[in-house]
């Protein structure tokens, strides 16, 4: 933790707050070194807005973060389904950063339309400088690759539907 209060830190953690709230995360982890035995590790998170199990029959709005592509749906499922619970979603197992490619500058590991393998390496979650191959569960294609490279992920949240 640090030494002794930095003037910025208190900026800092309300600008973190603050992209918090703007991209709609439910946690935030960074840690700020200053000097050797000196750094700052800020955790910042909120419960996420309540989700409804059985929707009001008059939803005069949902909000959704971003437009979902046009996804076909097997069942008669609400138009603002969360991607996690459409067949063949992977979902991160932690809390981490994103990598569609195994380093800066290389091929992804895979592309919407590519056919994997079961236990094919799909994307990379850090967690704590550690790089967490995250394999498909299955055989199948690659149908939606639902994040961005280089953005955070918390656990459970969708990352790619393979089917």
């Amino acid at each position: 933790m640090a030494k002794g209060p930095h003037d910025t830190d208190v900026a800092f953690i309300q600008a973190l707050a603050e992209l918090l709230r703007e991209n709609d995360l439910s946690e935030l982890q960074v840690k700020r070194d200053y000097a050797e035995n000196d750094s700052l590790n800020v955790r910042v998170s909120r419960y996420g807005p309540p989700q409804a199990v059985h929707p009001p029959p008059a939803q005069a709005h949902a909000p959704a973060p971003t437009a979902p592509a046009a996804a076909p749906a097997p069942a008669p499922a609400e138009p603002s389904a969360d991607p996690a619970s459409l067949p063949g979603a992977v979902t991160s197992p932690m809390v981490g950063t994103i990598y569609l490619q195994p380093e800066p500058g290389s091929d992804p590991f895979v592309s919407v339309g590519s056919t994997v393998a079961e236990g094919d390496t799909l994307c990379i979650v850090e967690a704590m400088k550690t790089m967490n191959h995250i394999p498909a569960p299955r055989a199948g294609t690659v149908r939606r690759i639902l994040i961005e490279d280089g953005a955070p992920v918390e656990f459970g949240a969708p990352l790619m539907i393979v089917e």
